[in-house]
């Protein structure tokens, strides 16, 4: 579904595409950024009902610039819609965060509030950057991270089913709390490799892994290896390229949980894509 307005404020021309859980959640700040982008550009507004009518919006947009109004995992996918097409070198985007997931969206130095936001679509301007890109197409623009085995299937139990959370939430609330020590974390054991050169083997059991894209062309890596007694101080690294082989692991990439893999190589793509952010 689409509708359109025009003003006389601007003639750029934006395609809105407002994700379905920003709609449910918060409907009233969707409905505040909207009339805001209204006053002030031309705007053609799709109400997909899923991520094919999602996908289709962004494929049609001809030369509208879109913006999308959602939560972090929305920009997530429209950046991955347009990798797969290898459009995102000629097509900038611009995000209004809804929802309660937006810590991606903070990080990149998105205003979060509405009116902010959506000032910033109308007169911020286009900032390059890099992107972390896998070799199964997958892309990351915040942070790649890597947990404890036990950390990691908690996460896919969250992903997967969202009623477990409020049910958990449930008892911890009519249950009292025991004291109780929390099991200690299965170190994981992982080969992680920079530009082809070792960081850590498979001989070093691993606390953490975290590998975020920086802006100039390399990515930073830091490894926290499992201490034994004194701490273990983190070891850190920077390229172009980062692979982690070994037992099956998963790993959370931005919004998202991912895996299990044996083997995952993500390559920086330097200034890959723009986002429209507050001019400094």
């Amino acid at each position: 579904m689409a509708t359109s307005a025009t003003s006389e404020a601007s003639s750029e021309q934006l395609l809105v595409v407002i994700d379905p859980v920003a709609r449910r959640t918060d409907g009233e700040s969707v409905r505040i950024a909207k009339d805001v982008l209204s006053a002030g550009a031309q705007t053609k507004v799709c109400l997909p009902d899923g991520p094919e009518e999602f996908a289709r919006a962004l494929s049609r947009r001809g030369s509208r610039r879109p913006v999308v109004i959602g939560d972090d995992r929305a920009l997530v996918r429209a950046v991955s819609l347009l990798h797969r097409q290898r459009e995102l070198a000629g097509c900038a985007l611009s995000m209004v965060p809804v929802g309660a997931a937006l810590s991606v969206a903070r990080s990149l130095g998105v205003p979060t509030g509405a009116v902010a936001a959506a000032r910033s679509v109308l007169e911020g301007a286009v900032r390059r950057m890099d992107l972390l890109v896998d070799d199964s197409d997958g892309v990351v623009l915040g942070a790649l991270r890597i947990p404890p085995l036990s950390d990691a299937h908690a996460l896919e139990e969250a992903a997967g089913r969202p009623w477990l959370r409020t049910a958990q939430s449930l008892v911890r609330t009519l249950v009292p709390a025991r004291e109780a020590p929390a099991p200690a974390p299965r170190a994981a054991r992982l080969r992680i490799e920079v530009d082809g050169v070792t960081l850590v083997d498979l001989d070093q059991p691993v606390e953490a892994v975290s590998v975020v894209p920086g802006d100039r062309g390399v990515a930073e890596v830091e490894v926290r290896p499992l201490s034994v007694g004194a701490e273990a101080s983190p070891v850190r690294a920077e390229g172009r390229t980062v692979s982690v082989s070994g037992a099956d692991f998963r790993y959370r990439a931005d919004a998202g949980v991912c895996g299990p893999v044996r083997r995952r190589t993500w390559t920086v793509w330097e200034g890959a894509w723009g986002l429209t952010l507050p001019g400094r």
